[in-house]
């Protein structure tokens, strides 16, 4: 253990936007020097209506091959005209370009794992103990499964 002239505090609080961000870069070098496998960073992917006002979005990050989908949103007057397909096309041709070929992500029983099966995501496990009886669904896709993103 190293001495560094006092002892640990330890805090509980609410969020800690800075925290986030150190733990995030430290777990990046952490990861990178583990496996070789350089961190490709996050992205987004925004679409706005005529007014400006928010339609639907999507975040992810991408390491080693793998993109892993963290926030998939389309409001509700707006899921029925497709948002949500051409989101989730966009954000694998971007993982595509990043050099990814796989994706993962989670969603609880009461949001969209249809959604992601109806789009190629196959179920990897559940984790119990949502509320109401709901699970927390995660999920896997190959993009080179995936015709309609290869190149002609």
């Amino acid at each position: 253990m190293t001495d560094h002239g006092s002892d640990p505090t330890l805090a509980v609080g609410e969020h800690d936007p800075e925290l986030d961000d150190r733990l995030t870069k430290a777990l990046i070098a952490f990861n990178s020097a583990a496996t070789g496998a350089p961190d490709r960073g996050t992205f987004s992917i925004k679409v706005t209506d005529e007014a400006g006002e928010l339609v639907g979005g999507l975040t992810a990050r991408t390491w080693g091959g793998l993109c892993g989908i963290e926030l998939l949103w389309v409001r509700e007057d707006s899921r029925k005209d497709g948002w949500g397909s051409r989101i989730l096309q966009a954000a694998e041709a971007e993982a595509r370009r990043r050099g990814c070929d796989r994706l993962s992500t989670s969603t609880f029983t009461f949001q969209a794992p249809g959604f992601y099966q109806r789009h190629g995501f196959v179920e990897t496990g559940r984790t119990p103990g949502v509320p109401g009886g709901h699970a927390d669904v995660h999920l896997f896709k190959s993009l080179t499964d995936s015709p309609h993103l290869r190149e002609s």
